[in-house]
């Protein structure tokens, strides 16, 4: 593929030479050379350059960044509460630190939900006189009702869903959980199954069967969600005290911590949350790093600290490239965009389109 800059450099090989109608253009003046078309294209080629090495030496700086980034704790939002490694003097330490009692009550908790991904589908799109209707977006309904209401084939799926949960409330009095949990799971548990075995009994569902049944569960969840949170935080606050310990306090204020999260868990992330109160206060807002992807990377290690590296050599560079200007300054060592403010000035300008218009040369001219 032609790239912009071996475009811009093939035009320019072509010299002063300009084919109109398959005759060269003559000069203004016999016997002198006429203007070269070619002489903008290779300017804007050198000026292209510029960009290209500052981000080639950019690169170079953050590759080496890297080795030497530390102390570092990544964090990996995952079903298990998150995985925790530890980078500090060019060694690395990962640990799961959540007990198993902060899966073993999601994993109840999401029995609702279990069952909603099976029927979406085969909702109606039609959106009864319930309590929370205005919520519902109608386009957002429509195209996750995708089949409708005019087939079965729900039934399987939804079966065999109902015989993961009959084995997992056979064998919960074994699972030795806290009674208030036991307790609420059961619950959790035997409305799945009542709702299932009734749904398949009629071979109906609809918006208002499901919600009569997921909103009795409101409480028992609020349980699930309460003992999972008690379990992550101790986790998370026994690891960080013991690797504070390791990391020492001189170095404790500037270590940098990275959670990394699918965008639908970005935002008041329990994880952050839990590790912000541990970190030293006047650093917490800037040494916490929360990075929304868009799944799960293959190396989450290294895209914390690729990212990280950015964000440490950005920090410097913005007091040193804008001394005298602190908006353009704070736009480089932070998540905003540096030509967003101007953005944002020109557009919020009521004369824009006729200043545009003025500093459009005349198409006659």
């Amino acid at each position: 593929m032609t790239t912009r800059r071996e475009f811009l450099g093939n035009a320019g090989a072509m010299g002063a030479a300009t084919f109109v109608g398959g005759g060269r253009i003559a000069s203004a003046e016999a016997g002198r050379p006429g203007p070269d078309p070619g002489a903008e294209l290779r300017a804007r080629n050198t000026i292209f350059a510029v960009d290209t090495d500052t981000r080639t030496n950019y690169d170079a700086l953050r590759a080496e960044l890297i080795r030497r980034l530390g102390p570092v704790i990544v964090v990996e939002n995952d079903y298990r509460g998150g995985r925790y490694t530890l980078v500090h003097h060019g060694e690395r330490e990962a640990e799961h630190p959540v007990s198993e009692v902060f899966e073993l009550a999601k994993s109840i908790a999401h029995a609702p939900l279990g069952i909603y991904s099976i029927l979406a589908p085969y909702l109606s799109r039609h959106i009864p006189d319930l309590p929370n209707a205005a919520r519902l977006d109608r386009h957002d309904v429509n195209m996750v009702a995708f089949i409708g209401p005019g087939t079965t084939d729900w039934l399987g799926p939804l079966q065999a869903f109902a015989a993961t949960l009959a084995t997992a409330r056979q064998q919960l009095g074994t699972a030795h959980l806290p009674p208030e949990l036991e307790a609420s799971s059961a619950r959790i548990l035997d409305a799945s199954l009542g709702f299932i075995d009734e749904s398949v009994g009629r071979r109906h569902f609809d918006m208002t069967s499901f919600e009569r049944f997921a909103g009795a569960l409101t409480e028992d969840i609020g349980v699930n969600i309460a003992a999972a949170a008690q379990a992550q935080i101790e986790g998370v606050e026994d690891l960080m005290r013991r690797w504070r310990d390791r990391i020492g306090e001189p170095d404790w204020p500037g270590l940098y911590v990275v959670v990394l999260s699918i965008w639908t868990t970005s935002a008041l992330n329990q994880n952050s949350i839990i590790v912000k109160r541990l970190l030293d206060p006047a650093q917490a807002d800037s040494h916490l790093i929360d990075l929304p992807t868009a799944q799960p990377p293959a190396d989450p290690v290294f895209v914390a600290l690729d990212n990280l590296a950015r964000i440490v050599q950005d920090n410097v560079a913005a007091e040193l490239v804008f001394p005298l200007d602190r908006r353009p300054a704070d736009a480089l060592k932070g998540p905003e965009d540096l030509l967003a403010q101007e953005i944002l000035h020109q557009l919020a300008c009521p004369h824009r389109g006729r200043l545009a218009a003025r500093r459009t040369p005349d198409a006659a001219s």
